[in-house]
């Protein structure tokens, strides 16, 4: 056993738009410009708040999920990725306690414990005074397996206001407040259907978050946030795994083995594909793959690659562009037909349909698969999904149980069912129709279930194996 020394805090709140998501930036922008090395994490399923936590830092958020993951692999995550770094943040998600049933199952409290991390919570004051120390109180007693060490209050109106609110904090709480930012600020982040909106996608958009993170930095008590994760007691836990061993299982998983050969995987990524974990990456590195660069909108051509991963994202926002590179989707295509293998998630999906439909305009995609995506107003599915192999693939055995999460507002139409199969059945979520997901035809698998390689070790394994099999038969 070893024990391992990292200061940390978590960044709650009592329920979603409270402002902690505000909060949790500006300590990042803060703790960057003060010097200090930091790493992110998030709670829970999400690639757009991590990808403005990764470029405020410097370093890969990482995700931390109590459903996907169990709590032996969510503390060796948090801690191998944490060893040089002189603080941990880990921005929760909608209130410290909800989780997926009464227990708080999945919940950021839950995140919390396992990780042994004090919370900063979050409060919106608006028309509140004395009542913010009831409220407070209430998050301190809850559950005393989770330790809320400080306070930061949100859109305090005058100084009145805010000598009221600390007033009650200190004299019916006992924990300081560590951050107050002023009602009327404006830390304006731009957003869409699926939330904020990717770092990587608008230089712009970028900077103005980098403007607010460091405005709303400037109202943190940052030494007393410090002092805080400082406090935070050692976790004791067994040697971690070596770095490429990612999937925390060994170096031989169900009779699979890491390539001894480089095998080249394409992994599209540009601004229409950036919904991508990095472990899900490291995954893929550690069972022997070369990660291979493809740009939807600027490729001409696919490159020689063995396999391909196509990531979520926002391909409809980048319709008339991708639909305009008619070379690379049809490349895509041939390959396709001559077994490439391909795994996809949500926005590949969407890429590898007959077309996308948004606001009465379609446009044609890499027509690789037999069906049209239409986007709707509304999530078509949200939340964690639960899946069950009903038909065996290169990336899955039948019966197996999968876990994962879903976000999206397109929905698959005019379905060619007779030309392909269903991968798995949803036990809970929606998937592509309520019933099923994962379209299976000839070696791809799209589906709109994202999937976490900490949560499914065998898949970059299989997907790398595929691709080693696919190379040797040409």
């Amino acid at each position: 056993m070893r024990s391992y020394s990292i200061p940390r805090v978590v960044v709650a709140a009592p329920h979603g738009r409270s402002g902690k998501t505000t909060a949790a930036i500006g300590l990042l922008s803060a703790l960057k410009s003060a010097g200090y090395r930091v790493q992110p994490y998030k709670k829970g399923p999400d690639f757009i708040d991590p990808s403005w936590m990764t470029r405020i830092t410097g370093r890969p958020c990482r995700n931390l999920d109590s459903f996907l993951m169990d709590r032996g692999v969510i503390r060796t995550s948090f801690v191998r990725s944490a060893l040089d770094v002189d603080i941990a943040v880990v921005e929760g998600a909608m209130g410290l306690f909800d989780g997926v049933d009464l227990e708080g199952s999945g919940s950021t409290a839950e995140i919390a414990k396992t990780i042994a991390a004090p919370v900063l919570l979050v409060v919106d004051t608006t028309r509140m005074t004395r009542s913010v120390a009831a409220m407070v109180s209430g998050y301190q007693h809850f559950d005393p397996g989770v330790r809320v060490a400080g306070v930061i209050l949100n859109k305090v109106a005058r100084p009145r206001h805010e000598k009221i609110l600390r007033s009650a904090i200190d004299r019916y709480c006992g924990i300081p407040v560590l951050g107050v930012i002023p009602k009327g600020e404006k830390f304006h982040i731009p957003d869409r259907h699926l939330g904020l909106i990717p770092a990587v996608e608008d230089d712009d958009l970028a900077a103005a978050v980098d403007e607010a993170g460091s405005r709303a930095g400037a109202f943190l008590d940052l030494p007393g946030i410090i002092e805080v994760a400082r406090r935070a007691p050692q976790l004791v836990m067994n040697e971690l795994p070596p770095d490429d061993a990612p999937f925390m299982r060994g170096p031989d998983v169900n009779g699979l083995r890491p390539a001894v050969s480089h095998v080249k995987v394409a992994v599209f990524l540009d601004r229409a594909f950036t919904f991508y974990y990095p472990e899900n990456l490291e995954a893929l590195a550690a069972a022997g793959a070369e990660l291979v660069p493809v740009n939807t909108l600027r490729d001409k051509e696919m490159p020689k690659v063995d396999a391909a991963y196509i990531g979520g994202g926002f391909p409809e926002m980048f319709a008339p562009e991708i639909s305009a590179n008619r070379q690379l989707l049809s490349d895509l295509r041939g390959r396709i037909e001559a077994g490439l293998p391909v795994y996809a998630e949500c926005g590949g999906l969407m890429f590898l349909s007959r077309s996308i439909g948004w606001q009465g305009v379609k446009h044609a995609m890499a027509g690789a698969l037999p069906f049209d995506v239409t986007m709707m107003d509304k999530p078509q599915g949200h939340g964690y999904i639960t899946l069950q192999v009903e038909n065996s693939s290169s990336y899955f055995v039948i019966g197996e149980s999968v876990r994962g999460h879903e976000f999206h507002n397109s929905r698959v139409e005019n379905l060619a069912e007779d030309n392909i199969k269903f991968a798995f059945r949803v036990t809970k979520g929606y998937g592509i129709n309520g019933q099923y997901d994962g379209v299976l035809y000839k070696n791809v698998l799209a589906c709109y279930a994202h999937l976490h390689a900490l949560a499914t070790p065998d898949w970059a394994l299989r997907l790398v194996a595929a691709g080693k099999k696919y190379a040797g038969s040409r």
